[in-house]
């Protein structure tokens, strides 16, 4: 895929860098985000619809890749209103754009719509979201699988990517503790989920798109695993599992912190991907050693 022009709204997060990394070298981008904190990236707040839209339209892009959204649950259990408006109604004006150019669109969703009943779930299988996050992440999947005329849904486990500047997430919460000195990592041992390296889920993107194979897809790191587990392994990886104790607890031990209901269980199945051999996802050991040598090197000196 090369010579192409890919629009990347609300790219300044971690799936942004690698989408950039990955697609910048042969293609035309325009990166934009209400926060600009690299200098790939323009302004542009896609709450504004008129604004978003207009400033598709005058780039005239091949693809509409439609990446940001606001993931933490507390906030959006907090703020359900900007939660809509900024997950939901923003999709919306991709989907009418993106017709009106008649060129596909990318929607990034999440394994956090469903409600985690059973131990798996494939592409197939529907959705119940608990909360606000998810449910105004799954309103967007359904208008894009609904309205839109060519589209990916890929659905993102657990994300590691883009180091300490811009990962948010559990890999970069460890680490934080790891280098501010901790000897102990509480974990909880009750939720089960599917890391995703951004690296990957943009290549296995890039494949889809290649061989125009539209839908919705799971789209995580292989090998089912949990939290407890995870940090575990990270552990090890650093070579410190003898001067640091990995502690696990139930989801109460966080219940202040961490207040917004979440599935006990988030593990997805590349079903779909498998079926049309288009799985380019590694296993989520060999993507966490690569992520450590990749962006973390002198971290923890």
């Amino acid at each position: 895929m090369q010579d192409k022009r890919i629009y990347m709204a609300g790219s300044g997060g971690m799936l942004g860098e690698a989408f950039q990394k990955l697609f910048a070298p042969h293609n035309t981008l325009r990166c934009t985000d209400k926060d600009v904190n690299a200098d790939w990236l323009s302004f542009l707040d896609f709450r504004d619809g008129a604004a978003y839209r207009r400033d598709v339209e005058e780039f005239r892009p091949d693809y509409l890749f439609h990446l940001g959204a606001h993931t933490s649950l507390e906030y959006c259990e907090e703020n359900p209103d900007d939660a809509y408006a900024t997950n939901t109604l923003p999709v919306e004006d991709a989907v009418h754009v993106a017709n009106k150019l008649d060129i596909p669109l990318l929607y990034i969703s999440t394994a956090g719509i469903f409600d985690g009943r059973q131990d798996t779930y494939d592409d197939w299988d529907t959705p119940n979201p608990l909360g606000h996050y998810a449910r105004s992440k799954y309103m967007g999947e359904r208008f894009v699988a609904e309205n839109c005329r060519r589209y990916l849904v890929c659905r993102a486990g657990w994300m590691m990517g883009a180091g300490p500047a811009k990962d948010k997430k559990f890999i970069q919460k460890l680490m934080l503790q790891i280098r501010d000195g901790a000897r102990e990592l509480h974990v909880v041992d009750d939720k089960l989920g599917t890391p995703t390296y951004t690296h990957d889920f943009a290549a296995n993107v890039k494949v889809l798109l290649e061989r125009e194979l539209w839908g919705v897809y799971n789209m995580v790191c292989g090998g089912v695993t949990g939290r407890l587990e995870v940090a575990q392994e990270l552990v090890g990886m650093l070579g410190r599992r003898d001067s640091i104790r990995v502690t696990p607890v139930n989801s109460a031990f966080f219940s202040k912190e961490y207040f917004a209901a979440r599935p006990p269980s988030e593990r997805l199945i590349t079903k779909k991907l498998d079926l049309r051999g288009a799985n380019v996802m590694r296993d989520w050991r060999t993507c966490l050693r690569e992520y450590l040598r990749d962006y973390y090197v002198g971290y923890l000196d």
